[in-house]
């Protein structure tokens, strides 16, 4: 991925206030890192206060071994041959070759958390880190390594490339970093984090929110098709149980239909009360959407703070070992969104379901025109029935997982690597399914004598096909699928 142009928007990294968003930019390419003076200057105090305390007394992974070799003592004259062996014997990684988006975003997280100090790092590598963002160079690291308790082997796959063993990927017209030095303590210092994790997540998380703030217009137009009543989405009922979510998607519903807070609209809706994917969509909807505002402040407290162990103290009195690497909270808000995601993906399945119904429509079975044998719409029901069972193995806990390593040292292990991998294929699949009902909610609204006013149906309706004969909606999934950033921003 080359990087921005001169004049681009910049994202400063100073160790404290990365947001998912910058972070999203730098992964894609579309920003370049700036570092401010101060910022490095704590890196480098951490350095120099590592230093100090190395002098006094062994520090882990320095001193010593790592894992079960903890008590297996480092000569003082081998510190620097020590820490490469464990860079090349930690850089096992296994699988496909991770996407440049992916590896851009780690880079970008572990050049942030470097930058809070308490690593002890020599600045070089944060520099270096940085460089390669702007150059628009990345390693090449493995799908499979991490377990939530320190990605071990993406970290020591870039540790190797950033001391040039080995080589970078992408576009090396712009150049490429300068091989850093690696010095005693680096080594440890560098692959002590979860930033590929964190980097997964803080990706799924943004392109997520996209897909789920989509949603509230894709649901607005089924909504619509069947003329379903918005009495469920009426303010005072939302403020019996005053969850930010179900609120929130309930209002943008009202808003993007043209609706008053009490659910009154230019349609009264037909029915007393809709099956509940129409009903019970602000409940369900509600969850994913705090689930991925949890999800969004966790990954920025952790991107934004020293993850080292051990944990140097600036002003080089400490060294504390500690579990903090341990992606507990992570992992866990990532299971919460994956089976938050699932259960409104389910209610957008059942509303294309819906809109195939002549008794809730009003309009042919599965939005058909032709012979009475057509299909319209049919296959959709499968297509979003094949995303959904993907999510559905997506929403599988990873938490629920076990290891023991290192001897029995390391005894249980979060598994947030595996819950990031999950979310990010959770937003493919996701993006899929609403997609499929975005195609026939469109079909459906056009079919109607008098297609309702809808500022979401007139931008989608100038994307999409409007012949209604059989033929192959691949290309209208497609289409539709692309139109979901649009909607977003509604």
């Amino acid at each position: 991925m080359p990087p921005p142009r001169t004049g681009d928007t910049r994202v400063v990294l100073d160790g404290t206030a990365l947001r998912v968003g910058a972070l999203a930019r730098l992964a894609d390419g579309t920003a370049l890192p700036a570092v401010p003076d101060g910022a490095l200057d704590r890196a480098r105090r951490s350095w120099l206060a590592a230093q100090r305390l190395a002098a006094a007394g062994r520090l882990y992974g320095r001193g010593t071994g790592v894992g079960a070799h903890r008590s297996v003592a480092v000569d003082a004259d081998d510190e620097a041959g020590h820490g490469l062996r464990l860079l090349r014997s930690h850089a096992g990684g296994a699988g496909a070759l991770l996407p440049a988006r992916q590896v851009r975003a780690m880079l970008a997280v572990r050049a942030n958390q470097l930058l809070a100090g308490g690593s002890g790092i020599h600045p070089s590598f944060v520099q270096a880190l940085t460089e390669a963002l702007r150059l628009g160079v990345h390693p090449a690291v493995n799908e499979y390594g991490g377990l939530g308790t320190g990605d071990l082997t993406a970290l020591a796959q870039t540790g190797l490339t950033l001391i040039g063993e080995r080589p970078w990927l992408g576009d090396p017209s712009q150049g490429l970093p300068a091989p850093v030095t690696l010095r005693p303590g680096d080594a440890l210092a560098l692959l002590s984090s979860n930033a590929l994790a964190l980097g997964q997540a803080a990706l799924a998380c943004h392109d997520l929110d996209v897909l789920l703030r989509a949603t509230h217009a894709v649901a607005a137009l089924s909504l619509a098709a069947v003329s379903g009543s918005l009495q469920a989405y009426a303010a005072p009922v939302h403020a019996l149980r005053p969850y930010p979510g179900p609120a929130r998607a309930a209002a943008e519903v009202r808003r993007l239909l043209g609706a008053d807070d009490t659910g009154t609209g230019p349609d009264p809706g037909r029915r007393i009360q809709d099956p509940y994917g129409f009903r019970a969509f602000p409940q369900v909807h509600g969850c994913a959407l705090d689930a991925a505002s949890a999800l969004r402040g966790i990954v920025e407290t952790e991107v934004n703070c020293p993850s080292e162990n051990p944990l140097i103290s600036l002003d080089g009195t400490a060294a504390h070992h500690h579990g903090g690497f341990f992606a507990a909270r992570p992992g866990l808000a990532l299971d919460g969104l994956n089976l938050a995601v699932l259960q409104t993906a389910q209610l957008s399945v059942a509303r294309l379901t819906a809109l195939g119904r002549e008794d809730l429509t009003g309009l042919p079975a599965f939005l058909a025109s032709g012979p009475a044998s057509s299909s319209g719409t049919m296959i959709l029901e499968y297509t979003a029935n094949s995303a959904l069972a993907e999510l559905r193995a997506c929403a599988v806990p990873a938490s629920s997982g076990h290891a023991v390593l290192s001897h029995g040292l390391e005894e249980a292990a979060s598994f947030a690597s595996q819950a990031a991998r999950q979310a990010l294929r959770a937003v493919d699949a996701y993006g899929t399914v609403l997609a499929c009902e975005l195609v026939v909610a469109v079909r459906a609204l056009r079919l109607l004598p008098e297609p309702p006013p809808i500022r979401a149906l007139a931008v989608a309706a100038e994307v999409l096909p409007s012949g209604t004969d059989d033929r192959p909606l691949t290309a209208d999934v497609t289409a539709a699928a692309e139109l979901l950033p649009v909607l977003a921003e509604l």
